[in-house]
Parts: C-alpha cells; structure tokens; sequence
C-alpha cells in the first residue's frame, strides 16, 4: 500500500513544488536596507527612556529598543511603496508596533520587570523612527 501512495502522490508533490518554487514570484521580504539604521535609532531612544522610568541595565533597554526599532522598519516595509509615498508613516502605527513589540523583546529578556514599561520604551522606540528616519517621510 505504502508504494502505491508513494506512486501516486509523490511525482504530483514533486511537480508543484517545482512550479512554485521556479515559476510564481514571492514576495519580498518586509525589512528594507534601513533596518539597522531604525534598529539604533530604536536602541538610543529605549535605552534614554529606561533610564528615565528606571527600568532594568541599558544594556537591556537598548536591545528592547533594537527590537522595537526593527519591527517598526518591517511594519513600514508591508505597506505599499505608492501608499508610503502618498501617506508617508504615520505616527499612531509607529507607535502601537513599537509598544508591541517593546513587550514582547522585554518579556523574552525579562530586565524590566513591568509590561507597561516594555510598552513605554518600544513606545519610545517607535516614536524616535517615526521622527529620525528622514527617508520615509510624506512627499509633497
């Protein structure tokens, strides 16, 4: 019974992923050439933001940050070309994924030990790219 299964579906698996794989276009990844860029910017503004609140070493503070800043470039990077040169960012986005992903960097290394303070610097994070990345701002 095995080979039959094997005769049957292996030659038609085979061939899809051949044509997927060779013939349909994939997407780029998100993450655009500026994603170490938004990353330090991300890291400085976290790490000023923890010291402020007295959250955790700079060291982790800064990594937050990093994870933040880099979340927000892939954000960014799921919108369209022609919708980021219409609308150029947008504040609110930037902040929210910044949040987001302030929580979830802090929660994976565990300095700050309150959510609202991961929230607060990724919060931080993401404002900071939204106002120190001069390459995707609205075109007039």
């Amino acid at each position: 019974m095995q080979n039959i299964l094997k005769r049957a579906f292996l030659p038609g698996l085979m061939a899809v992923s051949l044509t997927s794989v060779s013939l349909i276009p994939t997407q780029p990844a998100s993450a655009d050439d500026r994603v170490i860029h938004n990353a330090a910017i991300g890291a400085g503004a976290s790490a000023i933001t923890g010291a402020l609140t007295g959250c955790g070493s700079v060291l982790n503070n800064a990594i937050t940050g990093a994870g933040a800043g880099a979340a927000v470039n892939g954000a960014n990077g799921l919108r369209t070309r022609r919708a980021r040169a219409r609308n150029g960012r947008r504040i609110v986005q930037d902040v929210g994924v910044g949040a987001v992903a302030g929580v979830a960097t802090g929660a994976i290394t565990g300095g700050c030990r309150t959510t609202w303070k991961n929230g607060l610097n990724g919060a931080a994070a993401g404002a900071a790219v939204h106002f120190l990345d001069p390459r995707n701002r609205k075109r007039r």
